[in-house]
């Protein structure tokens, strides 16, 4: 299984909506998005790509009331956590907070396969081996899609079969100037 993993796009709907569409396009089955949303429209206006998005709330709130409403609707393909998600998708076990600090916290308790992150706006893969020093947890930034600061907005593509991810540059709508995320 596919997933786009996004975080940070505090309302900057033209570049989420090029992440999701390219996502979707490099065969992404459904979205992860680690927080930062600010406003639910910018989710709801997102349902036009036909794919589930798991989402938490971060540190920018947004109105936390439309985003809980949202996700009752059957028809919005939006499943709200608040701040933070436990789930397993494709045979692995996922959890999602906002913050690195936690993240990584969490990948050395060895109960995850995958841990997602983001807050800092810096796209970071990294593998954390648990204590038994045999088996490792993911730990997935995918820096911001919001382009703030004038960094490159990204996301991460990830398969969660072979448990491989890559960060990619969001395709720009416009031509503002960015910075390397890396």
């Amino acid at each position: 299984m596919k997933i786009c993993i996004i975080s940070d796009s505090h309302d900057h709907i033209e570049l989420l909506h090029s992440a999701i569409s390219d996502a979707k396009d490099r065969g992404a089955e459904l979205l992860l998005h680690c927080g930062d949303v600010v406003a639910p429209y910018t989710l709801k206006r997102a349902r036009q790509f036909g794919l589930p998005i798991h989402v938490i709330h971060g540190n920018n709130h947004g109105d936390l009331a439309v985003m809980g409403k949202l996700s009752q609707d059957p028809e919005s393909l939006i499943y709200y956590y608040g701040r933070e998600a436990s789930l397993e998708l494709g045979g692995r076990k996922i959890f999602m907070v906002h913050f690195p600090n936690y993240a990584e916290a969490l990948a050395l308790t060895g109960k995850w396969d995958l841990v997602c992150c983001g807050h800092n706006h810096r796209c970071k893969i990294e593998s954390i081996k648990h204590a038994d020093k045999e088996t490792t947890t993911v730990v997935v930034n995918p820096g911001s899609s919001s382009g703030m600061d004038h960094i490159q907005p990204t996301y991460v593509l990830g398969d969660l079969e072979t448990m491989e991810f890559e960060i990619i540059n969001i395709p720009e709508p416009d031509t503002a100037p960015y910075r390397s995320c890396s």
